[in-house]
């Protein structure tokens, strides 16, 4: 006969654990129910936030291309001073050479004082480092001698100067890295933002920036606007002649150009030498705070950092290199801040 057992009953802490599950669910559910969806950002929102990013990336830029700019400078510095080392050990290494060669010669005439000899033992080279302290040196051993000491220090200040450069340059180099990596995010965190868009919407965004692309890059009447200099419109004429090129940053030409790599590069064209950077370019010349003052040629600053700079193009216009996914062309200089011109 088949026993008949009572269901054995769930313990207490059984239920209550099963009970506290359960309520959780229906409380994760009924929020999950009630939760507006994360809303997609729009197509113009999304412009905003990635002209945002291009903005800071190009911030960034002007920082990296300075701390280049200095890793240069320390790299040229550091290779003449050790130039200037090698070629001064040879000097010294000479003069010890003739000092030894002038004690060895009294050595074996017996021209030095008994004392003196005592000091040279079976190595006349001994005598060098023994007998500047004594009376028996002739004039021309002193004379030697101090030569010898003038540039041993020469060259443990040339070598010193050498170290403390090359701790910079770890130094710029670290800040260098540091500085890409930055410019390298804000573009990844751009394009991931683009990414969001539909294809639509991603094509009418190209499509706009095309247009802007096409229609700033016509050539400006000038007629109203004389330029700075003769250099001046010789460095504007070739900036004149990059409309369309890719802006790219770090890039100084002649395929691609950022907007202080543009400048620099225009300039050197017209045999003038200008500084890399945009904040070092705002302080390269005269600096101009009436817009009605500007000429052609002349260049623009833009923003509190100066972190944008472009060449005056007359009427209101700048030609410049806008930013990542632009290329080099007019645009009105109200669409930025302007903070002062420089003429060269």
């Amino acid at each position: 006969m088949a026993s008949h057992r009572r269901p054995k009953q769930p313990s207490r802490t059984r239920v209550t654990v099963l009970t506290t599950a359960a309520a959780a669910a229906v409380v994760l559910s009924a929020n999950a129910a009630n939760a507006a969806p994360s809303e997609k950002l729009g197509k113009d929102e999304v412009k905003a936030k990635v002209d945002k990013l291009y903005e800071q990336a190009e911030q960034a830029t002007e920082k990296y291309n300075g701390a280049k700019e200095k890793q240069q400078k320390l790299q040229k510095e550091i290779s003449t001073i050790q130039d200037n080392v090698a070629r001064g050990q040879e000097d010294l290494n000479k003069l010890r050479d003739g000092l030894g060669s002038m004690a060895t010669a009294q050595y074996r005439s017996g021209g030095i004082d008994p004392s003196v000899q005592l000091f040279l033992s079976s190595n006349p080279d001994d005598y060098l480092d023994k007998a500047s302290t004594l009376d028996q040196l002739s004039s021309q051993q002193v004379e030697a001698l101090k030569k010898i000491q003038d540039k041993q220090r020469e060259l443990a200040q040339e070598r010193a100067e050498a170290t403390e450069k090359l701790k910079d340059l770890a130094a710029t180099r670290t800040e260098l890295g540091n500085k890409k990596k930055e410019v390298q995010g804000k573009l990844a965190e751009a394009q991931k933002l683009l990414n969001t868009l539909t294809a639509k919407e991603k094509a009418a965004l190209d499509a706009e920036q095309a247009r802007a692309n096409r229609s700033s890059t016509e050539r400006v009447d000038l007629k109203d606007a004389p330029p700075a200099s003769g250099r001046a419109s010789a460095a504007f004429s070739a900036a004149q002649s990059q409309i369309g090129k890719p802006y790219v940053y770090g890039a100084t030409g002649p395929s691609s150009f950022d907007c202080s790599g543009l400048t620099s590069w225009a300039y050197a064209q017209a045999g003038v030498s200008i500084p890399r950077t945009s904040e070092a370019q705002a302080n390269a010349g005269t600096r101009i705070y009436n817009q009605s003052d500007l000429k052609v040629g002349d260049l623009v600053i833009f923003y509190g950092d100066m972190h944008h700079v472009g060449l005056y193009a007359g009427n209101g216009q700048v030609l410049h290199a806008p930013h990542t996914g632009a290329v080099v062309r007019y645009e009105a200089m109200g669409d930025m801040p302007f903070q002062f011109g420089v003429r060269i």
